[in-house]
């Protein structure tokens, strides 16, 4: 545990730092006193009347047991003035030696995926993907970008003096490494960085949002000694999230799991992870012709790419391993013309793919502050058939608990087919047309039901309706 000494104003330390962020400091005028996995410790301005309210409110937004502990407006103002400059400060242009650092541990502590720095005409702008949405929270003038640029730079151990290639390189913190892009643009060098996070023992199948008969299907068919079963979705959809879930649920002393992925974003204590490297031939074919020589039970690619690496998956799977990966298609009948088109013969793919799950994300409503509305029907695409009406209907507001955007969280929608005894004839067969989906499992229903229980916003499952 660590604590703060603020009576003499001292500094705090790196944990206390990252524990809350300067808006949540800021908006509630308190500052970390101590900090255990289960409970947070703060100073609060003596002044702050609603006491009781704050506290509830921050249990709410931490999820740990806090406790309060009135001390001088003074010694709050300023600590805050000091560890926890304000948002609107920063976006007035401020900028320090520790604006990148301040920049990174504030992404991470609300839970952002990526930074993106970008330069124009006048200025440089600071924006954070949180939830699927980027979000502008920055402004950094042009006379201070440079420098920015060579500050990622040299913690990614890359050239400050190429400006004209793109870069590739990675940050390296205690808990969470930091994938870092850089792309020579008009104006000047455009970073993005991705927040990789290092521990999947938090990660579970049950809480990504399987219905409860979705979950005993897939859970039936990652059980099995051989196979393949396939993820599919775009990029971003949660794809790489239900399989780290899926290895961990697998994962036992008994078993040799082999991954192979790019990049690595969760470890795995006890399975083997391989880092792509397609500059010195490392790809996922040729790292899947050796691990075939490893012994495995389990392997995991992170991705069917090519149809060397469709067939090769399905060479593996007839030799006794079980197969996971994922593959871009827009559904999960999708996947199986997709196979057939990258050259794998239909008598194979139907002996050996096991179940074809395709997923989206969706942002949950703020439960604080979303709003009942009436749903006028002509909002709905005119192509949709609405499976039952509705009357009501939620949408985003904003609040201080959601940063603002009316949202917090995300939810995946599944769409889980199982390889049938039918579904295998039709794919030995050739007829791909006759393969179809209940209704109630298409991406479209899981989507509409989700929004009919207030738990997200039209906005947010259109695009599923229209691929009704």
């Amino acid at each position: 545990m660590k604590q703060g000494n603020f009576e003499l104003i001292g500094e705090l330390s790196v944990e206390l730092l990252q524990s809350i962020n300067s808006d949540i400091a800021n908006h509630f005028k308190v500052i970390p006193k101590l900090i255990t996995d289960l409970k947070l410790d703060f100073y609060i301005d003596e002044k702050i009347n609603s006491k009781e309210d704050v506290s509830s409110q921050l249990e709410l937004l931490l999820d740990k047991k806090i406790n309060l502990h009135p001390i001088d407006s003074a010694l709050i103002q300023k600590a805050l003035a000091k560890h926890y400059r304000t948002t609107e400060n920063k976006k007035a242009s401020e900028y320090d030696n520790d604006f990148l650092n301040d920049l990174i541990f504030n992404a991470k502590q609300i839970s952002a995926s990526d930074i993106h720095i970008e330069i124009f005409d006048e200025n440089a702008r600071v924006r954070l993907r949180i939830d699927g949405k980027l979000i502008e929270t920055n402004i950094v003038k042009k006379e201070n970008y440079q420098e920015l640029i060579n500050q990622i730079k040299i913690k990614s151990n890359l050239d400050i003096t190429e400006k004209r290639l793109p870069q590739d390189g990675r940050i390296e913190f205690d808990d969470f490494d930091i994938r870092v892009s850089i792309l020579p643009t008009h104006h000047g060098e455009k970073v993005v960085m991705r927040l990789l996070g290092r521990d999947a023992s938090h990660l579970n199948l049950k809480d990504l949002g399987f219905e409860n008969h979705q979950i005993e299907l897939y859970l039936n068919a990652v059980k099995k000694t051989n196979g393949i079963v396939l993820i599919s979705g775009p990029t971003g959809s949660g794809k790489t999230t239900t399989l780290y879930a899926t290895l961990k649920s697998l994962n036992n002393i008994n078993t040799n799991i082999v991954t192979v992925e790019d990049p690595i974003e969760y470890t795995l204590k006890g399975i083997n992870q391989v880092q792509l490297k397609e500059n010195i031939g490392l790809t996922f074919s040729s790292a899947l012709r050796s691990f075939l020589r490893q012994d495995p039970d389990i392997i995991m690619l992170g991705e069917i790419r090519d149809g060397e690496t469709a067939q090769m998956a399905v060479r593996a799977s007839l030799t006794g391993h079980l197969v996971l990966s994922t593959i871009h298609t827009n559904s999960s009948l999708g996947t199986i013309s997709r196979l057939i088109d990258m050259g794998v013969p239909p008598f194979l793919l139907a002996e050996t793919v096991n179940i074809s799950v395709a997923q989206r994300l969706v942002r949950k409503l703020c439960e604080n502050c979303k709003e009942e509305v009436t749903l006028n029907p002509n909002e709905l695409p005119k192509s949709y058939s609405k499976p039952f009406k509705i009357e009501k209907h939620f949408v985003s507001k904003g609040c201080d608990l959601c940063y603002h955007t009316g949202y917090k969280g995300r939810k995946a929608i599944y769409e889980v087919l199982l390889i049938n005894n039918e579904i295998v004839e039709n794919i030995k067969n050739g007829d791909i047309s006759k393969l179809n989906i209940s209704e109630e499992e298409t991406l479209s229903y899981q989507a509409y039901k989700y929004f009919s229980e207030g738990k997200t916003t039209l906005d947010e499952i259109y695009p599923m309706l229209l691929n009704n």
